[in-house]
């Protein structure tokens, strides 16, 4: 800016100008390797916090976790952290102060860290495991009560949590859609259901069931494996009476005010993530990887969001 004022007084100050901004340069080319990028980065932050996805029934899990997070901050050149026990809503609110840069968040947690927060989104998986993505109706095997959608009526029944995809969102809208209910009444006590629980956790509700804390939920279909694959329960004491259409995959969120370089080298780390264990232990499937993901890839969800009149605050 200083070059171009004087140039507008004589053409003699901007040659002195020039023979000066000259000198400078050749003064850079003596810079220690290092500073030019130092000077690059100078806007980012000293640390990035995330939150990853939380396996309580894998011991592997946790430790895979930290070898990634160990493994992005080497390749970005800072700090990173995990907030640890952050449920969706504490997350999306971390994110929207700026105590949060970076969180898994289901379909419908998109929508509302959207509305709530300035991001923008990072990646998703190639795949979720070998099976398709779906929410499962269950109740005990030994209940004869309770074989189709219709059966829940006047029974007791869990979701997981009203900012779930998996857990409430789908297993909702399937329910009214096909048995015609009103989204808004639906779960008040005696409309259809008995009553409604919100357990907190696929695995909750579904060992809910198994115990008889609920006459029927509404679960992740893989979380039924993945207990039983845990001994945690038994497959053989868990009757599935339906299913609700493919639910797109989880995927990351970032800040959208972070530096743009810094936005770049994040997505950059993801996407070159090539550790088969980690696939193996978060995602049941060595051979997935994560891409890029982008705003039209939970539309589905607005459509959702609409038929349910969920508001997103």
């Amino acid at each position: 800016m200083k070059l171009s004022k004087k140039w507008l007084l004589t053409s003699s100050l901007t040659i002195l100008s020039a023979m000066t901004l000259a000198a400078c340069g050749s003064t850079n080319n003596t810079e220690k390797p290092g500073e030019a990028a130092a000077t690059e980065t100078n806007n980012w932050p000293e640390k990035l916090t995330i939150v990853q996805m939380p396996d309580e029934n894998n011991p592997d899990a946790g430790q895979k976790n930290d070898n990634f997070r160990e493994a992005m901050s080497e390749y970005i050149g800072i700090e990173v952290e995990e907030m640890e026990g952050a449920d969706y809503a504490v997350g999306i609110e971390a994110l929207k102060s700026e105590k949060l840069d970076i969180m898994l968040v289901s379909p419908m947690s998109y929508y509302q860290a959207k509305e709530r927060a300035n991001i923008e989104p990072l990646v998703t998986t190639t795949s979720m495991g070998n099976e398709p993505y779906k929410t499962a109706f269950i109740t005990h095997a030994d209940n004869k009560e309770i074989n189709e959608l219709a059966d829940l009526k006047n029974k007791t029944f869990a979701f997981v949590d009203p900012a779930s995809s998996s857990g409430y969102m789908y297993p909702k809208a399937k329910l009214v859609t096909e048995l015609d209910l009103d989204p808004k009444q639906m779960e008040n006590p005696g409309y259809f259901f008995k009553t409604v629980a919100y357990s907190g956790k696929h695995d909750t509700s579904l060992m809910g069931v198994t115990m008889g804390d609920y006459d029927a939920a509404a679960v992740a279909l893989q979380t039924i494996a993945s207990l039983d694959e845990a001994g945690i329960i038994d497959a053989n004491d868990v009757k599935v009476i339906g299913e609700t259409d493919e639910i797109p995959n989880a995927a990351y969120i970032m800040r959208g005010n972070l530096p743009t370089d810094l936005k770049e080298k994040i997505k950059a780390f993801y996407l070159q993530y090539d550790e088969p264990s980690y696939f193996e232990t978060n995602y049941k499937d060595p051979g997935i990887r994560f891409k890029e993901s982008k705003d039209s890839d939970f539309e589905i969800v607005q459509e959702m969001i609409t038929l349910l009149g969920i508001e997103a605050k």
